[in-house]
């Protein structure tokens, strides 16, 4: 018997709706007044779905009570939004990877298809705002909520993420062609040729060749291999940004982790303890190294692998992107003889880098060049390079020592972390060498304040520093999908941009493409604020004027700051607004 829809609106049907969610009340008050189920049903289902822990829609599909046909079309009219099929929609796996396996197996949804910005998700309850918001968090896309039957939902979830993750033996087999080789500077010794013939014989090689050859073909910076306790994830670092690749079967874990703690001549058996190491792999014509750590976690040992592709490295200066007047003010600082340039910025900021790079424009036959870094990360030639070894006493602090009995004309500090270091650094800029090395602080003109806070005299840092750059990376926006956007003013002025400079500008983002993986961005592009020790910054710093008085005169002599430089690369179209935001202060 059908129920007069009206008679539904005026008083509800009585169930037992203890556990449900109301979005599930709505559909089967709806089911039982369109005479689709009867209450007997539906007390069948409970008493299913209480022994079997499942949702009652579910419930009511597998049990035959209900077509899935009917009861998707009556979620539909429940919940106000489109119903679809989804035995009749063909899904694309670069879609499916924009949502996590997991997330998608918990919260019953399945990705369908992306236009622009939107993302359009399949919910067996798309009124879960929670859910919605998790979604936009985790894929940076709009998205629009459809409902499907939950019986095909869940299965098509299991099918199709299992297709997905199926394709991990592909990648590994065309991955295998490519002739990933371990490479060894130092012959091991025949316990170590032993232990590592052990591990060849497991399919966990495949695994990393496939995993090593896939992220330096995708220009990733970092792999990220982490255990928890259910499960192992994979993760890429591109562009500056994390993302999943895979989640291969936690029975892998620990050979995986062996097989990797093998090739960097790590101690295999020692697992409280975190390591460093280094692996070197010809992968296709290229020669890669990978910086391995291993840190103990309370699932099993994290390793992230640092790419080291030489062939990546651009060493040209004026290819940085830096404003002609900065870029002038630093070419003009690392041709001094003597002296000492800065670079600060966080890690991950790119001034190792801009040092490589700075050596490279200065290393000639004339000169002597030492430096002394924890870890090297590029071989150069013509410059003598040391490896910091702390546990040994080989420090920055007596590596400086010993480099100024070597007769060096250039000196690179990898970073001053204390006194010692810093007041060696000071010492050698004046007497007679040109000193580079880096500070981890938020602005050129804080670097400052910094050494002093370390302990060095201000007088010192007065006569000894020519030059400080604070830098940034963000990333270029993709030059495949690039489309114009435009920003609400409240949005320009926090940033610092006034209406009447921009009323005529056009600003741009990335859409989304296959090219850029549907993140709007390809490359990262730096930002620049090279700070000049003028005659009245040194008098500042002698009489201990603050950051801010600092900063603000540099400003008055033409300094550009970060968020300036970012704002100039945004105006440009090089990069977006949301980037500068976030990786700069106002």
């Amino acid at each position: 018997m059908t129920v007069d829809p009206q008679i539904l609106e005026d008083a509800e049907i009585p169930f037992d709706s203890a556990g449900m969610t109301p979005g599930e009340r709505r559909i089967v008050q709806r089911l039982l007044a369109d005479g689709l189920i009867a209450v007997g049903d539906l007390d069948k289902a409970r008493k299913e779905q209480q022994d079997s822990g499942t949702r009652v829609g579910y419930v009511l599909v597998s049990l035959g009570l209900v077509p899935e046909n009917d009861y998707t079309r009556v979620a539909g009219h429940a919940f106000g939004v489109p119903a679809i099929d989804l035995s009749q929609v063909t899904l694309d796996e670069k879609v499916l990877s924009l949502i996590p396996a997991d997330f998608a197996s918990k919260h019953l949804v399945l990705p369908l298809r992306r236009m622009g910005r939107t993302l359009t998700v399949a919910m067996a309850e798309p009124t879960d705002l929670n859910v919605i918001d998790d979604l936009k968090f985790i894929t940076r896309f709009d998205i629009e909520a459809v409902v499907a039957g939950e019986y095909t939902l869940r299965q098509s979830i299991d099918k199709n993420y299992e297709v997905a993750h199926g394709k991990l033996g592909e990648l590994l087999s065309e991955l295998e062609e490519q002739d990933v080789e371990l490479l060894s500077d130092t012959a091991q010794d025949e316990a170590d040729d032993a232990a590592l013939r052990e591990v060849e014989d497991e399919p966990v090689v495949k695994l990393i060749n496939g995993i090593l050859g896939d992220a330096v073909r995708r220009g990733a910076s970092d792999i990220h291999v982490e255990p928890y306790e259910r499960d192992l994830r994979v993760r890429y670092r591109i562009d500056g940004a994390l993302h999943e690749i895979m989640r291969p079967p936690p029975r892998m874990r620990a050979a995986l982790t062996s097989r990797l703690k093998i090739l960097a001549d790590l101690n295999i058996a020692e697992r409280r303890v975190p390591q460093d190491g280094r692996i070197k792999m010809k992968i296709g014509k290229k020669v890669i190294d990978f910086r391995v750590s291993t840190l103990p976690t309370l699932f099993g040992e994290k390793i992230v692998l640092r790419i080291l592709d030489k062939g990546n490295l651009a060493f040209d200066l004026e290819s940085f992107g830096m404003e002609p007047t900065a870029e002038q003010s630093f070419l003009n600082a690392i041709a001094n003889p003597y002296g000492m340039v800065l670079v600060t910025g966080p890690t991950g900021s790119g001034k190792t880098t801009t040092l490589y790079s700075a050596l490279s424009r200065i290393n000639t036959e004339e000169v002597n060049i030492m430096t002394a870094e924890d870890p090297v990360e590029y071989n150069l030639h013509g410059i003598n390079q040391v490896q910091v070894r702390h546990e040994i006493g080989l420090t920055f602090a007596s590596a400086l020592k010993a480099f100024l009995r070597q007769d060096p004309n250039i000196v690179m500090v990898g970073e001053i972390r204390d006194l010692e270091t810093g007041s060696i650094a000071v010492k050698a800029a004046l007497t007679g060498h040109l000193v580079l090395s880096t500070l981890h602080t938020n602005d050129a003109a804080s670097t400052i304040t910094r050494m002093v806070d370390m302990g060095i005299e201000p007088f010192n840092v007065s006569a000894a520093v020519n030059l400080i750059t604070a830098q940034r990376l963000v990333r270029r926006i993709c030059s495949n999908c690039k489309a114009e956007t435009s920003y609400l003013p409240e949005i320009l002025r926090s940033a610092g941009i006034k209406g009447s400079e921009v009323a005529d500008h056009i600003f741009y983002r990335g859409e989304g493409c296959d090219a850029c993986g549907g993140s709007g961005y390809a490359g990262r592009q730096g930002l620049y604020e090279v700070l000049t020790m003028s005659p009245e910054i040194n008098r500042m710093v002698l009489k201990g004027e603050s950051t801010a008085d600092i900063k603000a005169q540099a400003v008055s002599e033409g300094l550009i700051t970060l968020r300036q430089d970012g704002l100039l690369k945004v105006k440009r179209g090089i990069t977006t607004l949301d980037e500068v935001i976030k990786e700069t202060a106002a």
